[in-house]
């Protein structure tokens, strides 16, 4: 018996206008929608279409048709057309207000829209109708993955640019009332309360400078600048002795000891290397015992040194160890017995780019027996900016 009914991307090519008339009407209805043109309502929609057509029209191998089913691209002109239409409709609905659910509901409306007409069209489906659908199918989860995609990095994008704006905007302020509390503190024109008050002032404006800095750094490593080094000598063991002596000093309740051996000398930046034990540090008092002293050590190993920080305390499941040092993570991911203040989950995972900045490498182990052990390994000498110096 010849076949001579149309397939499926014959027939969306021919019922492009209704099919389109039923996405518009769906995406009135959302409430980004309701106030938008035609032409935005439409916006690259008829493009997915003819693109999607033209693609369940071209051959496919079974690697392609491997790749599509996962909801990646087919590897060929029209499958790439179709990823560029895709990303330009999540990006102009994402300037239109649509969220990320609104979005895909489109793409779910869209399909039905598509195999409803079809359906009222073919009354009977034989074998090449279910290769038709699994080929319209796969075109729109590549066309809907790829849309999810875009928006979301582009959501991303936005929001690290806007952290980081933020961050740079609100130093300038802060760092003048920071500096009128200290020197209200230090004029002696004060009783002795308001004197204690004016410097806790002072000190809750160098926590807040401290997440100001967090952010910024955040936002500059996950927009791709990197975690910018000013290299030079430094002593660790000096730059150790520092850090937990001020660390005494803000908390005389607490122990802490500290432990050298061999050469702690390197080719590193100072004033990250005291952000690293500071944030570990102050890791360690927030979530540590009370009782419990805090133990860092650091020993010189052939062209490494190695850090550790250790506290005892609850111990941390294993199953959140690997996303401990991921931003924002802190108070979901972490027990805590004490409250320090001023972090916003960003501690760890700013060591850890600090680290790997240097070469190096930041290791997180936690057991009743050895308590929670941060390990550091930090390379003398960045290799990647000895080889630069070389070239």
């Amino acid at each position: 018996m010849t076949r001579n009914r149309m397939r499926l991307a014959d027939f969306i090519l021919s019922n492009v206008e209704p099919i389109l008339a039923e996405w518009e009407e769906f995406a009135r209805n959302l409430a980004a929608g309701s106030t938008l043109s035609v032409v935005a309502l439409r916006d690259h929609a008829e493009m997915i279409l003819r693109v999607t057509a033209r693609d369940m029209l071209s051959p496919q191998t079974l690697q392609q048709q491997s790749r599509k089913s996962k909801g990646h691209g087919g590897e060929g002109a029209e499958s790439d057309r179709l990823d560029g239409a895709s990303q330009e409709h999540a990006i102009a609905r994402l300037a239109d207000g649509f969220n990320l659910i609104e979005v895909v509901s489109e793409y779910r409306a869209l399909r039905a829209s598509v195999l409803q007409l079809w359906r009222a069209a073919v009354h009977e489906a034989d074998e090449h109708d279910l290769q038709d659908l699994t080929r319209f199918n796969e075109s729109m989860d590549q066309s809907l993955a790829e849309a999810v995609r875009s928006y979301t990095k582009r959501v991303d994008e936005s929001r690290e640019l806007f952290l980081a704006t933020l961050g740079h905007d609100l130093r300038a302020p802060l760092n003048a009332m920071v500096l009128s509390a200290e020197v209200l503190a230090r004029s002696g024109q004060l009783d002795d309360e308001n004197t204690q008050i004016a410097s806790r002032m002072a000190g809750f404006g160098h926590v807040m400078s401290r997440m100001i800095h967090d952010l910024l750094d955040f936002t500059r490593t996950r927009l791709g600048a990197g975690m910018p080094l000013s290299v030079a000598p430094v002593d660790l063991e000096s730059l150790c002795d520092e850090v937990l002596d001020e660390f005494r000093a803000a908390y005389p309740d607490r122990t802490l000891h500290f432990a050298s051996a061999g050469d702690l000398s390197g080719q590193w930046d100072a004033a990250r290397l005291r952000q690293v034990l500071s944030n570990l540090v102050g890791n360690a008092i927030e979530h540590g015992d009370e009782r419990g002293a805090i133990e860092v050590a650091a020993r010189g190993e052939g062209s490494a040194v190695l850090l550790t920080v250790t506290n005892r305390g609850p111990v941390i499941a294993s199953s959140t160890l690997p996303t401990l040092f991921d931003p924002f993570v802190r108070v979901a991911s972490m027990p805590s017995s004490n409250t320090r203040g001023g972090g916003i989950g960003l501690g760890l995972y700013i060591a850890r780019q600090i680290v790997i900045a240097h070469g190096g490498t930041i290791a997180v182990a936690s057991s009743e027996e050895t308590g929670t052990v941060f390990t550091v390994r930090l390379p003398r000498q960045n290799e990647k900016e000895t080889r630069a110096s070389n070239a």
